[in-house]
């Protein structure tokens, strides 16, 4: 009891000494002078995106015929042609260019000088020879005055628009903020960002490409190193499942090449973009009976999931996924990636998989999908004992599949985890590659699963990356070909 009642008033003592600090500061200090530090400068406001402005849409949902039929039924009177006393000057081919009504309908406003024509239907004011308001589909203002935005400037990309109001707020308030030597200078005030402006893309960043390289991604023009350095790379750490740091430290060792292991994930990831639509679109041989199953990785120490597909004949990977989240939808995405080379379902065609409720109801939506034409059950081996007898027919396919997740986790392991979701993908796409056209297995007495006679011509491991390089590229360009064959 003491020890609690001194801590309290040791408490007691802090709060009184924190009290006058804050009187002390309140007091003496200014703190208007905190107002313009860093960020709050004027002359930091050049860096600032200002908010989105209004636009106003100048598109009407009518047109002369509606307004026509309108003025009948609101007034009972109908309006009527111009009436002309001569020959009609105005062109045929003009038209009122707020509501479309024709050249009837439209007359000179200004008497001989005839720059200005009047709409009968809509009373719009226009000159037909020159760009106007009503040219104009959107406009845009100021959210801060609603003054117009003036168009400044052009630049690659887009279109500098900027408000010239002197008696905006936005503008009034970043003057105030600049220094009084400066405003007295002739061209102080410009040094500063003061007005409002806003950038028009003329691009549209969202419809474009996002496959072609990813994202600090290296292209295949060597500058500095050359492809064989790229095939030792991949050897090193696709093959011997080695960390990009003790890559980079292995190749400068034993080959005397120094470079980061930045540069090495670099070129794997263009490495990844190349390869995975060869393997991907591989006419693999595959038989009857499929396994299934999802493992987890680590990606910034939150989990991420693998779903594999394998062949329970020839042992390849035939479908593969990577995602977030442990739901039905990258286990339908696996599955589309096997059946896709299937025209139709094999006789006695089995899919082999634990317990989770995914695959079954991954099955139901391809059943729903086709209409009917698509449907197979799912075979469930649940547990770990063999206490029915589909786990006892059954249980080896499970542990293909199994045995596959600890040989995909062996390589995963000196990595740590992943650092986004993006490296984890093409990490997969390329040891998917290794183990289906590189790496050799047991069970196949020491042979490649799927041969491809271009590979066997090369000599050593970095020749075979190039050449599954060089497959993939093939394969995209005839995957552009065809697709430009029928669009048109």
């Amino acid at each position: 009891m003491d020890i609690i009642m001194y801590l309290i008033q040791l408490i007691q003592y802090q709060y009184q000494q924190i009290c006058w600090l804050l009187n002390f500061i309140c007091r003496y200090i200014p703190l208007k002078q905190w107002a313009f530090d860093d960020s709050h400068s004027p002359k930091y406001q050049k860096f600032k995106i200002d908010e989105l402005p209004k636009i106003i849409s100048h598109k009407h949902d009518w047109e002369w015929t509606d307004l026509i039929n309108y003025y009948k039924q609101r007034y009972g009177k109908t309006i009527k042609p111009v009436f002309r006393h001569g020959e009609c000057n105005v062109p045929e081919d003009c038209h009122c260019l707020s509501c479309n009504a024709p050249f009837q309908y439209l007359m000179w406003n200004d008497g001989k000088k005839q720059s200005q024509l009047l709409c009968k239907v809509c009373q719009s004011h226009f000159n037909p020879s020159s760009d106007t308001r009503f040219s104009k589909t959107h406009s845009l203002k100021c959210p801060h005055c609603d003054h117009t935005l003036v168009h400044k400037k052009d630049r690659k990309h887009f279109i500098v628009h900027k408000c010239v109001n002197p008696k905006c707020p936005y503008y009034l308030h970043n003057l105030k903020k600049v220094d009084k030597q400066d405003l007295n200078d002739d061209y102080g005030k410009y040094k500063y960002k003061l007005h409002y402006i806003y950038r028009e893309f003329q691009i549209d960043f969202f419809k474009m490409d996002l496959n072609s390289l990813p994202k600090n991604a290296s292209s295949l023009k060597f500058s500095k190193f050359d492809q064989n350095i790229l095939g030792l790379c991949l050897s090193y750490k696709i093959n011997l499942g080695l960390s990009l740091r003790k890559t980079a430290q292995a190749l400068n060792d034993i080959h005397g090449i120094k470079i980061s292991h930045q540069q090495v994930a670099n070129y794997l990831k263009t490495a990844a973009v190349c390869i995975k639509p060869f393997v991907d679109n591989y006419n693999y041989d595959v038989g009857n009976v499929f396994t299934a199953d999802e493992t987890y990785i680590k990606i910034r120490g939150i989990k991420g999931y693998i779903w594999f597909i394998m062949d329970a004949v020839s042992r390849s990977i035939i479908g593969y996924q990577l995602s977030d989240n442990r739901g039905v939808g990258p286990c339908i995405m696996s599955m589309r990636m096997a059946f896709k080379r299937l025209k139709e379902l094999p006789e006695k065609f089995k899919f082999i998989a634990d317990g989770y409720s995914a695959y079954p109801l991954a099955a139901q939506q391809f059943f729903v999908q086709s209409k009917g034409k698509i449907k197979f059950d799912i075979t469930q081996v649940i547990g770990l004992t063999n206490d029915d007898e589909v786990s006892k027919e059954f249980r080896p396919y499970k542990q293909m599949i199994e045995r596959l997740n600890r040989t995909y986790k062996a390589s995963y392991r000196p990595t740590n985890g992943f650092h986004n979701i993006d490296g984890a993908n093409y990490d997969l796409a390329l040891w998917v590659a290794y183990y289906n056209f590189l790496r050799p297995h047991q069970h196949n007495k020491y042979k490649v699963l799927n041969n491809v006679e271009m590979l066997n011509n090369a000599s050593n491991m970095p020749g075979k990356w190039q050449l599954l390089i060089y497959l993939g590229q093939q394969t995209i360009k005839q995957l552009s070909q065809a697709e430009g064959s029928n669009c048109s």
